[in-house]
């Protein structure tokens, strides 16, 4: 937990020269790499609240990064997508991240990064099929 405070601290100062928050980057790499998708989708895909989730559409519509239009097949949901700014800014943020990744893992060789990679993908694996049911009993107890 402690390291990951550090991280996420180190990842922080590396954004704000760009604007942009975790929370930012996210939804601009998901959009970026899956292409315009529903504000619902999104939500799913990202495990986020869709408040939070508008919230970062919010500011991000405000600096001209994403755009929202409504589904024309559905006029109750809205489709987001990343703008060329965005994917600009974006890649401007990739550099600073990548640079704070290396200052992280600096110590560490080729082999011992795709070591923790590979061992961190199984442990993330592992926890979302372990939260998998309890979200599945949850919705069950709601209704």
């Amino acid at each position: 937990a402690q390291l990951g405070r550090m991280a996420a601290r180190r990842f922080k100062a590396a954004l704000a020269p760009t604007g942009l928050t975790t929370a930012h980057i996210g939804v601009l790499l998901h959009l970026r790499d899956h292409g315009p998708t529903t504000q619902g989708a999104l939500a799913a895909a990202l495990d986020v609240d869709p408040g939070n989730l508008v919230a970062a559409l919010n500011d991000l519509e405000g600096k001209e990064l994403a755009l929202r239009r409504r589904d024309p097949s559905d006029r109750r949901r809205h489709i987001v997508e990343i703008s060329q700014s965005g994917a600009a800014l974006l890649s401007e943020a990739s550099r600073e991240l990548a640079e704070a990744e290396e200052g992280l893992l600096g110590e560490l060789d080729e082999a011992e990064r795709s070591e923790l990679q590979s061992l961190l993908s199984r442990v993330a694996e592992r926890t979302l099929t372990l939260e998998e049911p309890a979200k599945t009993r949850s919705r069950r107890l709601r209704r």
